[in-house]
């Protein structure tokens, strides 16, 4: 994953220098992302729509062949064919597109000497072993010992060039005063549980006004127990998650659900479920009375040439 870890590390050293903030450039690395991922949703909440259409038809099919699911199924997914659409992509691929997003941010955050501040592995190793004297390092903050060597630069003088010290004590890795490399504790209570529960309450934000607008506009669907298990699954994974890695990762977390609601909010009022599905409508009788005409003519040459 190196190459991600440069690549991320390469964005928010950049972004650092922009806004002279680390915190600050976490959130606007998110809000890129987001812009990029713009157009998919877009065309999500189209597929949206479009499947909310094809429900009435999906239920006849399901009247027609009554206690034969496997008849159902079949006639199911020749209707998904003959309309060009898939309901099973429609929710998964944005979530596997921020992987990559999360596995490069965990390698900056972990390992900023390195791909922030672009330190050469072998005065991170010096600064490493010269650590070791100073705290124990244990299989379970191991991977915050970069982290570790920032908060006691001041203590390893000498083992590494001065240029690499002034270096790294200038640079902030800090945001609202809190450590961005702490990893909060679900056994010991402090301010840095205040990232989880932004975090599970930003997602919840979301996850509740989605399935509010799916019940207004698909009451059967909205009944179905996997929507209330998506609706407070993904929030409940969101405050473990946030749990389990530093807190850069949470404000990540945090910024990308913000962003996604407002995002959700503003696609549902500019393409509305209603709008979409009468503008699909519009476009599909548009095209099947050109057709009819086409034909049409198609008839009316044969019939001179005869």
């Amino acid at each position: 994953m190196s190459f991600l870890y440069q690549f991320f590390g390469f964005l928010l050293r950049e972004l650092c220098l922009l806004v002279d903030n680390y915190g600050v450039a976490l959130i606007l690395l998110t809000l890129i992302a987001r812009i990029v991922m713009l157009p998919m949703s877009i065309k999500q909440q189209k597929s949206s729509a479009k499947m909310q259409r094809l429900q009435s038809k999906v239920r006849k099919i399901q009247q027609q062949y009554a206690g034969d699911q496997k008849k159902i199924q079949e006639e199911t997914q020749a209707l998904y064919a003959q309309e060009g659409t898939n309901p099973m992509n429609m929710g998964c691929l944005p979530l596997l597109l921020q992987l990559p997003i999360i596995y490069g941010l965990l390698g900056a955050i972990y390992h900023p000497l390195q791909y922030v501040l672009n330190i050469s592995s072998q005065d991170v190793n010096a600064l490493t072993e010269a650590l070791k004297n100073i705290v124990e390092i244990s299989s379970k903050n191991s991977r915050l010992v970069e982290m570790q060597i920032i908060e006691h630069i001041g203590e390893l003088t000498g083992v590494v060039s001065p240029d690499v010290i002034n270096k790294i004590s200038s640079f902030d890795f800090s945001f609202l005063g809190l450590s961005l490399g702490q990893v909060p504790s679900i056994k010991q209570p402090s301010v840095l549980w205040l990232i989880p529960i932004l975090s599970f309450v930003s997602q919840l934000a979301t996850s509740l006004f989605m399935y509010v607008r799916q019940k207004e506009s698909n009451p059967e669907m909205a009944k179905n127990p996997s929507m209330g298990c998506m609706t407070f699954g993904m929030p409940l994974f969101s405050l473990y998650f946030t749990f389990q890695f530093p807190i850069g990762i949470g404000v990540y977390w945090i910024a990308s659900s913000v962003i996604a609601f407002v995002q959700t909010v503003v696609l549902n009022s500019v393409f509305s479920p209603k709008k979409a599905t009468t503008k699909l409508l519009i476009e599909e009788t548009i095209e099947r009375r050109s057709k009819e005409e086409n034909l049409k003519k198609v008839a009316e040459i044969k019939n001179k040439q005869d």
